[in-house]
């Protein structure tokens, strides 16, 4: 092998052309007799639509189709769609159930024409009672949102073990609290997109799409059209960033298709921002009411959680739940635990997965009390977390939650983030500083990883001039896969990188079945799967060795670009050797026994992995104007052997940041009406370059015993425990006034109406 490929932080290959603007997104795509689509989407967010006119949109110059929900439901779309995958009705028929969902599609020769004929559609609207939150969905007497759903809660759920009533019965403290977490949304570089293009060669469709999930949308567009899956080619191009939001299957994915099968002409969407902001899924809304006993030493004995999670309108992500409650025990010993969830439908934007999938808010809420433990029992925070931790020496640790912990030594991160921060000076020194205040916050976490889908496959192949071809079924979407996947087959067959390529995800290459690309799952699976085909490519190479070296397969090993005879390593062929003898078109017989192709399909079954870690920052508040500004972040990280510690940091980094935006800045806030008021970017506020300091990034690498390379995922961890630590920072500055911190995001306005109120009493 050449030198431990895996594991050195090379520079990412993909860049270069990303970085020369030579990215190719579906918006890119360039195709002949090309129609732009473009949606006049619901402007109340629960009303009859009685009546839909689309006359005067088709008399529009340069607009070729018009399509009300009439029309799908003439066609009988709508169940197809449903039963296909879809998770909403693809053109509203009866009732609109938010302001977004889509009423009618027009396609024309431009974007801007497609625009002016929505502008031309004319609707009849009959308005309805609106509910816009958890709080209106669940007060009594309050109209249903949706005639399917009993009192507003679409799922109700139980998750925990042990018995709680004997736990709390044994507490010596017991603390209640409720916290509330906003609205927020991915708001990915690139807006969601598909194109569809009839394929005149093999009378189906070509379809590009920004999504995380190539293969599952190919079946779901070809079980929708009544095609065979072969019949759809489907490409993810370069995809600008997904965070859960492109998971999914819209109506659009379907309608997309459908228009450019009837038509017999391709046809695109591209999102704009406005859309995105209405038309997406959104994540993280939740209210939890918490309970947790414990001894006055600090040791946990119970907690009892119920959750309520805002669905929006049509409660189609109930696993989201699932995840805040079996993430919130944490890398804690916890005897005794009961979550209730509850997933409320209200008239706003369905909800569905964002960075974390609901692991966020299970985190937050444990990492809080933990603070509010410790404040009652007068221990230091990490003193509290220290004395309940899992121990190293446990592990793999069978969690009662029904997981296993794979591997980790908790304490261990915990101390070296407490290194890093120079914790027990801060505590010392006096650090709330005239007319400011300034505070420490830590949180500890664990990140399952790779569990979510069955399976992911990958085929690696042996070219004719000695180099590898790598197809995966995860596709890419800022992750740096290019490289990774190349670091690994690189690493597996001893050659340098370059010759390595690594494929879009395509469902037309000669992989079978893939996934895709959600829930931290490509480091370990993704990975694991190119793994296992190289193990079967390794064989297969050694059986064609053998007709040139004369030398039984078992005889033999593959190093240094090439494969020789155990302990005579001057008795050697090239890979390109071999590669041409498998590739070769011979018009006289091969060696006997020797058939040619070299490629092996691998698949690796999903287990989860836990990653883990401690992050800690220090905050200054300003009392004049409630401004929270971090100072220092530090994050000690454990995620398995490293596969590339520079793409790690930069996963780690942007986690942070999608936190730290939960923490401070972003909150979709609906009024009473169901209308969203800051739907642009004046108004929703990310966090920029500005906002965050250098994060200080250290790995520990504890292997996880459940992948072929040792590695866990990171796609989640730098996200997961930033929420927790912003506001214990927060609220650690804000001890001298005795302000706790209940509600996320902690905007300077809320933050400084809590000031006032304190320094009033």
């Amino acid at each position: 092998m050449i030198a431990q490929c895996l594991g050195q932080p090379i520079r990412r290959t993909e860049d270069y052309r990303f970085l020369r603007g030579q990215g190719r997104y579906v918006g890119d795509i360039s195709v002949p007799d090309l129609l732009e689509v473009a949606f006049l989407r619901s402007i109340h967010a629960h009303a009859r639509v009685v009546n839909v006119r689309t006359k005067r949109a088709k008399s529009v110059s340069g607009v070729v189709e018009v399509l009300s929900g009439k029309d799908i439901a003439a066609d009988d779309l709508n169940p197809k769609a449903i039963k296909a995958g879809a998770f909403f009705p693809l053109l509203v028929s009866n009732v609109a159930y938010y302001v977004g969902e889509p009423i009618a599609l027009v396609a024309a020769l431009s974007r801007h024409i497609a625009e002016d004929g929505c502008d031309e559609v004319e609707v009849d609207y009959e308005p309805l009672p609106v509910i816009a939150g958890i709080d209106a969905a669940l007060a009594a007497g309050a109209p249903l949102v949706r005639e399917d759903v009993e009192n507003n809660v679409a799922v109700r759920k139980e998750i925990g073990y042990g018995n709680v009533e004997i736990g709390f019965r044994e507490a010596e403290v017991v603390i209640e609290e409720e916290f509330r977490l906003a609205r927020a949304a991915a708001h990915a570089l690139e807006p969601r997109g598909i194109l569809a293009s009839p394929d005149t060669a093999t009378g189906g469709l070509t379809i590009w799409a920004g999504t995380q999930m190539p293969y599952l949308l190919r079946r779901a567009i070809a079980q929708f059209l009544g095609l065979p899956e072969r019949l759809i080619r489907l490409i993810a191009p370069d995809v600008g960033g997904a965070f859960g939001s492109k998971a999914g299957i819209y109506s659009e994915d379907f309608l997309i298709p459908y228009v450019a099968w009837t038509l017999k002409r391709p046809v695109r969407w591209q999102e704009d921002r406005k859309e995105h902001f209405v038309a997406t899924l959104q994540g993280r809304e939740q209210v939890h009411s918490i309970r947790l006993g414990a001894k006055r030493n600090g040791k946990l004995v119970a907690v009892e959680n119920t959750l309520w999670m805002d669905m929006g309108a049509y409660p189609v992500w109930p696993h989201l739940m699932e995840n805040t409650a079996r993430t919130l025990p944490g890398p804690y010993n916890l005897p005794h635990y009961r979550c209730i969830i509850n997933g409320v439908v209200t008239h706003k934007t369905p909800a569905g997965p964002y960075r974390g999938a609901g692991r966020p808010q299970g985190n937050f809420v444990m990492e809080r009390m933990i603070d509010r433990l410790a404040e009652a029992t007068d221990l230091d925070p990490a003193e509290v977390r220290r004395r309940n931790l899992i121990r190293s020496e446990e592990m793999p640790y069978e969690h009662p939650i029904g997981r296993t912990y794979d591997s980790g030594d908790y304490r261990k991160l915990l101390d070296e983030t407490l290194k890093l921060i120079d914790y027990s000076n801060f505590r010392e020194k006096q650090t709330r500083k005239e007319g400011k205040f300034v505070g420490i916050g830590l949180s500890t976490y664990i990140e399952d990883t790779g569990g979510a889908g069955a399976y992911e496959g990958a085929l690696v192949r042996l070219e004719v001039d000695g180099s590898f071809t790598v197809y995966s079924g995860a596709p890419a979407s800022g992750q740096g896969h290019e490289t990774i996947f190349a670091q690994a087959v690189a690493e597996y067959f001893g050659v340098p990188m370059e010759r390595v390529h690594v494929i879009a995800t395509d469902t037309s290459a000669p992989l079978h079945l893939g996934l895709g690309t959600f829930g931290s799952r490509s480091a370990g699976i993704a990975v694991g799967a190119i793994w296992e085909a190289c193990k079967k490519l390794e064989l297969r190479i050694k059986e064609l060795a053998q007709c040139l070296l004369e030398v039984s397969p078992e005889d033999l090993e593959i190093s240094g670009g090439g494969v020789e005879v155990k302990g005579t390593p001057s008795k050697r062929v090239t890979l390109d050797r071999v590669g041409e003898l498998a590739n070769s078109m011979p018009l006289a017989p091969l060696p006997a026994g020797v058939l040619p192709g070299a490629e092996a399909t691998g698949y690796m079954r999903s287990r989860p992995q836990y990653s883990c870690g401690t992050h800690a920052c220090v905050v200054e508040v300003q009392q004049e104007t409630g401004e929270v500004k971090l100072l220092r972040y530090i994050v000690v990280h454990d995620c398995g052997t490293l596969l590339n510690p520079m793409i790690v940091t930069g996963q780690v980094h942007g986690g942070v940041a999608h936190g730290v935006g939960t923490a401070l800045f972003e909150e979709l806030r609906y009024d009473e009406n169901g209308q969203l008021l800051n739907g642009t970017y004046m108004d929703y506020l990310l966090p920029t370059a500005g906002d965050l300091p250098m994060i200080r990034v250290e790995h520990l690498e504890f292997p996880s015993p459940f992948t072929p390379t040792g590695a866990k995922g990171a796609g989640e961890g730098g996200t997961i425990p930033a929420l927790a630590c912003v506001a214990n920072a927060v609220e650690d500055a804000l001890k001298p006034l005795g302000i706790h911190i209940r509600q996320l995001p902690i905007t300077p306005d809320r933050l400084f109406e809590l000031m006032v109120a304190r320094r009033e009493k």
